[in-house]
């Protein structure tokens, strides 16, 4: 039997996905299993181990049963998975805490400030290329010292989830370069453990397992893994990476010149250069094929969709027809702006950030609010361009990808306000191609992961800036610059009423 698929596991934050995955890029079959995500205390967020691992047996299982011949057929594995969750582990592979912080848990904002007063913002841009942050595992792990000592004491090793999930499969311990980068404990130009950093931090130096390279082979497929799994022992399991910057790869954002737009409910811009972007509004990751993601992520978004959807139909109208609506508005919504900033700004010195309209006049009607709140959401995108870009000028193009990159008229609006084309990937399951990638190039498919992306991820049409529309926004933008500006005063006034 040729060995002709691709195993691909992504360890998400709602659930567990698998896939197989042909060498040309396509999901045959995937499967999803739902994981509990555990709130003790406002603001915390945990999840099992456990119930990551119990949940790939079962997809996996249930993947291999649908396609003829799966089992003898899969040439390697590779997991992707949320990042920065913190997963303790003794000597014998044993969890020494049941339960790990997940990304989004908020009650390291004590240890984030903290390490805020020990090092300086140059500092930790020059060390690190990013400034710390309650997300980060060097927080996480600082936490988890003070409060659960034992847990700490016992451990061997700090993995990160879709690591846990390899050591299930190989037996073997390690982080990727991808996770390490976002870590605040890595020096970011030799690509390896700080030392400045985990004395700043006082984290033990022997929990911190090596950093690979995504895709290298990590190890082979266990007996006693195989035989949950129901395939043959000695298949050859990668590294892996996050699920972020595996994504990237998947939807064929691989290479400096390159650009990312996922619009969710929020906004991640991603920007692929040589080098690391060091501004203390840039967050800086590598990616897979060893390049920088210079990122950022705004809180607006899709959710200014859903408020409009809302707000103006009561939920009784469709997205795509809430788009409808905004088509019939020419550009630049007859000179009206939208803030769109309606559950504040985290990123910014206004995190309590309001809303507005600004403009209004009798002639407008639904057809411009709705355009000017799409445009509004790419204005703010915009006021953060020019310090994603550092000195490389606008990417080659744009990646849309999410909820986002269904709405052609966003996507015309975003290509012509950033002056810069837009493409959208066949297949939005981007975690899970950017990880067959990952597989092509390790078992020889592919000479490097650029020519297995450019081989493995087909576009739609690209979509370019429209002149006319560029040279108007052009004109909007210092206006909607100074309105966010000014803006700014008033935010703790209205607080206090």
């Amino acid at each position: 039997m040729v060995r002709d698929l691709f195993l691909a596991i992504d360890v998400g934050t709602g659930g567990i996905r698998s896939a197989l995955v042909s060498h040309d890029g396509e999901i045959l079959k995937i499967f999803h299993k739902e994981h509990e995500q555990i709130v003790p205390r406002y603001g915390w967020s945990e999840q099992r181990p456990a119930d990551w691992w119990a949940g790939t047996v079962e997809t996996i299982n249930q993947v291999l049963a649908e396609v003829d011949g799966a089992a003898a057929r899969v040439a390697a594995i590779c997991a992707c998975g949320q990042m920065h969750g913190a997963v303790l582990v003794d000597s014998n592979g044993l969890l020494t805490r049941e339960t790990a912080p997940l990304w989004n848990d908020k009650r390291t904002q004590p240890q984030a400030d903290q390490l805020n007063k020990l090092i300086q913002p140059d500092d930790a841009l020059r060390l690190t290329a990013n400034l710390p942050s309650p997300a980060w595992p060097a927080s996480k792990l600082m936490w988890l010292m003070e409060n659960d000592p034992e847990a700490v004491a016992q451990a061997e090793s700090l993995l990160m989830p879709k690591d846990w999930i390899n050591l299930k499969l190989t037996g073997e311990y390690a982080q990727d370069y991808t996770e390490a980068s976002l870590s605040f404990l890595m020096d970011q130009s030799t690509r390896d453990w700080s030392d400045e950093l985990i004395a700043l931090t006082g984290i033990p130096r022997n929990l911190l397992p090596p950093i690979r390279n995504p895709s290298e082979i990590l190890g082979s497929l266990t007996e006693r893994a195989a035989n949950r799994l129901g395939l043959s022992p000695g298949i050859p399991v990668l590294v892996g990476a996050g699920d972020y910057p595996t994504a990237l790869l998947g939807s064929g954002v691989c290479g400096a010149g390159m650009g990312s737009d996922v619009t969710g409910t929020s906004t991640i811009m991603t920007l692929i250069h040589n080098n690391p972007v060091m501004h203390p509004g840039v967050s800086n990751l590598l990616e897979p094929s060893g390049n920088w993601g210079s990122f950022t992520l705004l809180d607006a978004g899709g959710d200014a969709m859903r408020w409009a959807r809302r707000a103006f139909h009561e939920n009784r109208r469709s997205y795509s027809e809430v788009a409808d609506v905004a088509t019939r508005a020419q550009a630049g919504s007859n000179s009206l702006f939208f803030l769109p900033y309606l559950n504040g700004e985290r990123f910014s010195n206004a995190p309590n950030s309001r809303a507005q309209f600004f403009g209004l006049t009798s002639g407008h009607g639904l057809a411009e609010l709705h355009r000017s709140i799409l445009e509004g959401v790419a204005f703010s995108v915009r006021l953060r361009l020019d310090a994603l870009q550092g000195s490389a000028g606008r990417p080659e193009r744009f990646v849309a990808s999410s909820g986002g990159a269904k709405s052609r008229l966003w996507l015309e609006i975003k290509a012509s306000m950033y002056n810069t084309p837009y493409v959208v990937p066949e297949e939005l399951e981007c975690g899970v191609v950017g990880a067959a990638i990952l597989m092509a190039s390790a078992t020889g498919k592919f000479t490097d992961l650029r020519s297995a992306s450019r081989h493995m991820v087909r576009f739609g049409d690209q979509i370019n800036p429209n002149p006319e529309w560029c040279e108007l926004y052009d004109r909007m933008m210092p206006i909607y610059s100074d309105l966010y500006n000014v803006s700014q005063q008033f935010y703790d006034r209205i607080d206090r009423l």
